[in-house]
Parts: structure tokens; sequence; C-alpha cells
């Protein structure tokens, strides 16, 4: 009986440390020390839905909603527990899951206004969706965008000061121009705008799925993780690094928009540079270039604001076209997320995948946009609840089976900006520091010198943006729950 009192008593210490390290931002800390308390009390329900917050703060959404059902099967009537479990599903885009949840909350807490707020926002999203899968035209019959636009014909008033594409080529004076209006919070005019996105589209279209990049001797190219729309920390890796060229090229690995609330200046910022010169800027498709996250995380939102409600479906058509993956020299394999649930994946495999499509939830594609490393050897679920986790002895095979020397991926949010795993053969590399305003994390970018093709890594430190906040375009629900 003392030895069980004295377990409930540091489980509760431990729950006061965890507590205080979430409020500073230090999620996984509070991960770590939940973790702690619940191996000295597995039948707290608080320790659970705690600790789910904290899981949904790193994104880790599958984790979060296993730990809501823990609390719930602890307690049915702890309404904590259906609360954690429904923010995750809807950080998922799984609406009619979290509706669930929040009908269930609304019934244990009846005169909770907040229960009755977020219960409405959760009912109008399910609206919204079965109305949107009602008027959905089949694939077959769609017409894209992409092929109504003519930007010749779309008038640019005598009033507009911004930068300006003279005839049909993007030059260096109007990449310029433009960045600093943008600094400026200046839009683009949207003829330019669509200029920018259907020469880009036509460029990607023309790659394959894996493009295969050459760096001479002597020469550099510098790989980026997720920006995430932050638009004035893109700036200062350019102040940094150099802006990019063709003596300069840059790989940026997906996850340029969403949650930072300068997506809009980050994306057309990339695409003019590939416009530009094509050499000079490579991009892979990250989990976020896609319609679901959008709709949820900003982008579509920030769109809508910026530019108009054409332009969202502009994006989404020209996201479908950005490659899976990139390799280096024939040595390095670039990719958002990481690696696949089967051994004996080929580069041919992957060069082959049909990617002008929204990512389906399984299969190649799906992995090399949402799958993690993990420490231990083999594979395991995904902590985001899609994805897997794998081991560095995957990592070996995948390299060895396609001669190849290292992975850089991207992804994850990261202290230091990078982190180095799997005996040195896996690198994760984060572009976002002060990722959405407060975790704290710097930024880092990967250099490689050719022939040697060895990773030289820097990082830095957030800079000052203007006064608007990350997912300020987000949509009303999801900010309700954050």
């Amino acid at each position: 009986m003392e030895t069980e009192n004295s377990n409930t008593s540091h489980a509760e210490q431990l729950k006061q440390q965890a507590n205080a390290a979430f409020k500073g931002h230090k999620y996984s800390q509070a991960i770590d020390l939940y973790t702690q308390a619940i191996e000295l009390n597995n039948e707290n329900a608080v320790y659970f839905a705690n600790r789910a917050f904290a899981h949904t703060k790193l994104e880790e959404y599958g984790s979060a909603i296993q730990d809501g059902t823990k609390a719930i099967e602890i307690d049915p009537r702890y309404s904590k527990g259906y609360y954690r479990r429904g923010a995750a599903y809807l950080a998922m885009g799984k609406f009619k899951d979290a509706l669930k949840d929040f009908q269930q909350v609304k019934k244990l807490c009846p005169n909770e206004p907040d229960a009755s707020k977020k219960l409405k926002e959760c009912e109008k999203a399910v609206m919204k969706l079965k109305f949107e899968e009602a008027i959905a035209v089949p694939e077959s019959q769609k017409r894209l965008v992409a092929d109504s636009i003519d930007y010749h014909t779309v008038e640019v008033e005598p009033q507009y000061t911004g930068a300006r594409i003279e005839g049909d080529v993007v030059t260096l004076d109007f990449v310029k121009k433009m960045l600093d209006d943008f600094k400026n919070q200046k839009n683009l005019h949207k003829r330019y705008a669509y200029q920018i996105v259907l020469q880009t589209r036509e460029i990607l279209r023309a790659l394959p799925s894996l493009v295969d990049i050459v760096v001479p001797e002597g020469k550099h190219i510098t790989v980026c993780g997720d920006v995430h729309g932050q638009f004035y920390d893109l700036l200062n890796i350019f102040e940094l690094n150099g802006l990019p060229s063709e003596d300069n090229p840059y790989l940026f690995n997906g996850d340029f928009v969403d949650r930072g609330s300068f997506s809009v200046e980050v994306i057309l910022t990339l695409f003019a540079f590939m416009c530009m010169c094509p050499s000079a800027i490579y991009l892979t498709r990250g989990n976020h270039e896609s319609k679901s996250m959008n709709k949820i995380y900003g982008f579509e939102g920030e769109v809508r604001s910026k530019l108009s409600e054409i332009f969202v479906e502009l994006f989404a058509e020209v996201f479908c076209c950005l490659p899976l993956a990139h390799v280096i020299n024939g040595k390095v394999f670039v990719v958002h997320g990481g690696l696949f649930s089967v051994d004996g994946v080929k580069l041919s495999d992957i060069r082959a995948i049909d990617r002008f499509c929204e990512p389906p939830e399984e299969g190649l594609m799906c992995e090399a946009l949402w799958s993690d490393p993990q420490p231990q050897p083999g594979r395991g679920p995904s902590k985001r609840g899609v994805g897997l986790a794998f081991g560095g002895d995957v990592t070996k095979r995948f390299l060895q089976e396609n001669n190849l020397d290292l992975i850089v991926r991207s992804h994850e949010v990261k202290d230091e900006g990078y982190e180095i795993e799997h005996d040195g053969k896996l690198i994760t590399v984060f572009s976002a520091p002060n990722y959405c305003d407060q975790m704290g994390n710097k930024g880092a970018f990967i250099r490689f010198e050719a022939p040697d093709m060895k990773p030289n890594i820097v990082t830095f430190s957030a800079v000052p943006h203007p006064d608007v906040k990350p997912m300020a375009y987000a949509n009303n629900f999801l900010r309700m729950f954050s």
C-alpha cells in the first residue's frame, strides 16, 4: 500500500513537471515526463489526455488519438479524453470521427459554452464536407483550371506600381523587385502570379517523379527542409547563402506552405526562381502540398485572401506536378518524409509512380511524403497516424540496394534544425526556425560540394516578421482547438 501511495505521489510530481514543460513549449520533454508518470500509474486518465495534447502540438496525431482512446477506456465520463481525441481527428481532416467525439463532450458537459461552440464548428465542417462531396465532379469529367487561363488577357491597372514581367521571361530583376514588394507586404498582381504558376506547371510536368540532379566537380548544391510559409526566414536563408542561380542551386524538400502566414509569398518566390532558371531550384513535394492539408492549415484561406478563389484550384493542380524525390550525383537520396513499408523498393519504382494526383492514404507515394525514422530497428506504426516509422536497418538496406550513400529528409521539427540518425546514414533537415512562432528551434540547411558530397550543415535562428500570427488564415475550427 505504501509503495502504491509513493508511486501515485511521484507520478503527480512528474505530471506537474510535465505541465511546466508543456507551458514552456518543450513538448518532447513533456511527453517523456507524462510517460514516466504513466509508468508509475497507468490508471489515471488525465496523464493520457495531457500526453495526447503534447503529441498534438508535435503533429503526432496518431499517438494523440491512441492516448485519447486510452483516457476514455480508463474513464468513459472524462470529457477531456474525447476532446483531445476529437482535436487530433480534426487536425488529420477526419471531421466525421471528430464530430462523434465532440458530441460526446457536449453530452458530458451540456452547460459548458466552450463545448457547444466547438461542437457547432465541427458540425459546420462536416456539413461543408458533405456538400463538397455531393457536388464533386468525377475525376474523368474534370477540366483543369490551368487549361482555362490565358494570363496574357489579364489586364494590369495603370495604378499598379509593383513588380512587372516584361513579356514571357521571368528575370532576376523582376524577382528582386517582387521580393522587395513582398518584404513590404505588397501583393503581386494576379496577371504575374498566373504567369509564374502556369510556367512553373509546364516545367514540373515535364519532370519524372524521381529527378536526378548532377552537380559538376567543384560546384555545390544547398538542400533546405520545411519552410512552412515563413517568408522572412526564407529571405534570411538567401542572405546567408546567396540567391538561387545556376551556380548556386537549391533543393527545397517539401512543405513550402501552411502554418506560416506568408505561404503565398514563399511559393511565388520559389516558383519565380524556377521560371527564371529551372536549374537554379528543385522542389520536392511535401505532405502539405495537398488539398486536404491546405484546407486545414491556412494556405487555402491565404490564397483566397491575397489572390482569388481560382488560384486555390490552380495551386492544387500544380502541387500534383511536383516530383516526389531527388537523387544528387547518384549518391544522396532526398525525400520529404521517408522510406517504405516493404523492402526491395528501387529508384526505378519511385520514378514509375504516377504522381499527378492528390496523395493517396497508402502506398509508396503516401509513405514517401509521410514516413518518419525511428531509433529501433524494423518498422512500426506512425506517430502521425499516416505512413510508418522505419529503423536504421531499413535505411541501410535501401541505401545498399540502390547503391546510395545517404538519405536526406525533412518533415519533422528539430531543436537544432537538423538531426543525424541511423549511423550517420540519415539526416533530417528543417528550415523553419522558431516554428509557428513558439517552438524555439533553429533552422538549418545542408551544402553538398562535388565530388565528395559530404554534408556541410549550417544552422540559423529566426528573424523578425510583421505581426501576422501563424495560422492566421487557417480554418476557424482548427484555431479553436490549438
